[in-house]
């Protein structure tokens, strides 16, 4: 029996490898399990002994093929529930994301009114202190006018004066 295992183990795996679909592992499953029937009916023992290892032999294969499918199908589960774990973790990361984000907007709304509001106020400090400027330059234009002024008129006495 161990040999016949050593034997069929190899095909069964490559038959359930290089077919994808669930229908065709199973019917090359089934193909080679009927081999194998075959092949221990034909050996030329006793219809009894035939029958009887014929009958250990399915029962033998019948098991193996409820394992494997119960394996197979455990597997799917928990590639299901896996798939439904990252799911859910991956919309827990996402919102996460999401409230960041609109903190970092609020926060970066927040900077940059901070920064008009800044900005404002250098203009208007940068305008006032133009305008301080312009009125001492206007204040010293009239003074200096107004000496001009006087300086002109005492001139036009001097010029009266040699004139007469």
């Amino acid at each position: 029996m161990s040999s016949l295992l050593s034997q069929d183990q190899p095909r069964v795996r490559k038959a359930l490898s290089d077919s994808s679909p669930a229908s065709s592992a199973a019917a090359a499953t089934r193909s080679l399990r009927h081999e194998r029937l075959s092949r221990l009916s034909s050996s030329g023992s006793s219809d009894i002994s035939n029958d009887a290892s014929t009958n250990h032999a399915e029962s033998y294969f019948k098991r193996r093929e409820n394992r494997l499918s119960a394996r197979k199908k455990a597997e799917e589960e928990t590639a299901n529930n896996d798939y439904k774990k990252m799911y859910e973790k991956a919309l827990a990361t996402n919102h996460r994301l999401k409230s960041r984000l609109e903190t970092s907007k609020q926060e970066l709304a927040m900077i940059q009114d901070q920064l008009q509001r800044a900005q404002k106020g250098k203009l208007g400090d940068c305008g006032s202190n133009m305008l301080e400027t312009e009125k001492k330059v206007k204040a010293e234009l009239k003074m200096e006018n107004q000496r001009l002024k006087d300086e002109n008129g005492a001139l036009i006495r001097v010029i009266t004066k040699l004139s007469k």
